[in-house]
Parts: structure tokens; C-alpha cells; sequence
């Protein structure tokens, strides 16, 4: 990978974070990201409170389970294990995917070498630690230094703007919380997990999330620590 396409992706990280919408930040990406190997994407907001670390996918597409199928968020979730590699690290990494008698086989590597599905996943860091993650995969890919500084580069600058994009605080809503948002932020707080949390109050995990994503949107803040830390100090919850 030449001078070029690293100018060329600090051209398109400029693109992405004037872009107004989803649909621009993924023409952005796949035309990057394209000519290096790469046609599977997945973005998302991430959690390192959460069994499964993945909070909300912005945008999942390609073949990545090789069965030339559109994948949805929900089987990503369920069969892409390598997510959870993103909780030891500091740093985009290379992983890849083979495929045995005995199933499927994912490996965190340094250098995606031979048959089968490769990618880079590129983890998020912000004040409250881990935020989300980019990760790209292809069967042909071009993991270089180059390569790999030049996709971290556009990667965060994809969830970033995504995240101003979907996650934009309502301002219609007043910042006030009900007595089960309270409830709820307060249990979050101590470290109780979604599906406690849920079982505690009779609730379905989706909508302890809902819960949760309301209070980010109503407090305008992007995480779910930024509300805790606004809440404690409006006096909606205790430290």
C-alpha cells in the first residue's frame, strides 16, 4: 500500500465526519474499503459490562458466515465470538476464520495468511473506556501496517459520526428521569448485569436496553457510564 491510499484515507475520515447520514458513512467505507479486499462490515457500540460486549449494531452487512446469506444483527452476535477479543486489547487487530469438520474456527492472528475469512477489527476507546468497534472482513484482504493504520483511521471515524448520527439526544425530552429509569441506572450502577437486572424487575432484557437507551437520549449523553456519572450528580441516583 503506496502514500496514496493512506492520503486517501484521511480524505475519507474528512468525508465521514462531514457526512449527514448512515448511508453516506457506508458509500464512504465500502469505496475505501473495497479495493483492499475488504466487502463485509459491521459497526457497533460496545460494553464491557455486557456478556455479549456488542450493545447496539449501526450497520452489519456482507457474506460473513461464507452461506451467501444477508447476515442480521442478531446472528452476528450469536456466532462471531471474536468480538470478545476486543475487552484484552488496546489496538485494531487481524483475526481470521477457517472452516473444519468440526465447525467453524476463529483465530486472532498478526498477519491473515491463507484460505478463508479474514478481517480487522477495530476497537473504540472513549472516557469511559471501551465504546464500540469496526470490524471489516474479506477472503482476500490486504493486511498491511498500511493498510491496517489507514482502515483504524477511517474505522473510528465511521462509529464516531455514526454515533452523532443515531445516538443524537432528543431535544424534546426533558431530562428528568421516571422512578423505573432511576430504578433501573441505579442497578447499572452497581454493577448489576442486564439479564439480573431484568430478572430482579420482571422485565425482558430488550427492554432493560430500551430503558437504558432512553436515559443516554433524555440525559444527551453517548454512554451509558457518561448517564450514571450526570444522574449522581443531578441527584437522580446515588454514588
Amino acid at each position: 500500500m503506496s502514500s496514496a491510499p493512506v492520503e486517501a484515507a484521511f480524505n475519507t475520515a474528512l468525508a465521514i465526519e462531514g457526512g449527514d447520514s448512515l448511508s453516506v458513512i457506508q458509500d464512504r467505507i465500502r469505496a475505501f474499503a473495497g479495493p483492499l479486499g475488504y466487502d463485509r462490515f459491521v459497526l457497533f457500540t460496545a460494553s464491557a459490562a455486557r456478556e455479549d460486549v456488542v450493545e447496539r449494531i449501526y450497520w452489519v452487512e456482507g457474506d460473513w458466515f461464507g452461506t451467501g446469506e444477508a447476515v442480521d444483527a442478531l446472528t452476528y452476535i450469536r456466532r462471531c465470538p471474536v468480538n470478545r477479543h476486543i475487552l484484552e486489547v488496546s489496538e485494531p487487530f487481524f483475526w481470521t476464520k477457517t472452516r473444519s469438520e468440526s465447525g467453524e474456527l476463529y483465530q486472532v492472528v498478526r498477519t491473515p495468511r491463507g484460505r478463508g475469512v479474514h478481517g480487522l477489527q477495530i476497537p473504540i476507546f472513549g472516557p469511559s473506556g471501551l465504546e464500540g468497534a469496526m470490524s471489516l472482513g474479506g477472503e482476500r484482504i490486504d493486511a498491511s501496517p498500511q493498510a491496517r493504520l489507514a482502515l483504524s483511521l477511517v474505522g473510528t471515524a465511521a462509529f464516531l459520526s455514526a454515533r452523532r448520527l443515531l445516538e443524537a439526544p432528543n431535544s424534546s425530552a426533558t431530562a428528568k428521569l421516571s422512578h423505573r429509569e432511576r430504578e433501573i441506572l441505579a442497578w447499572t450502577a452497581a454493577g448489576r448485569r442486564q439479564a439480573d437486572i431484568a430478572a430482579t424487575l420482571g422485565l425482558s432484557e430488550r427492554t432493560v436496553e430500551n430503558h437504558l437507551r432512553r436515559i443516554r437520549r433524555r440525559l444527551a449523553v453517548m454512554t451509558t457510564a457518561q448517564a450514571i456519572r450526570v444522574a449522581i450528580r443531578n441527584g437522580d441516583i446515588e454514588s
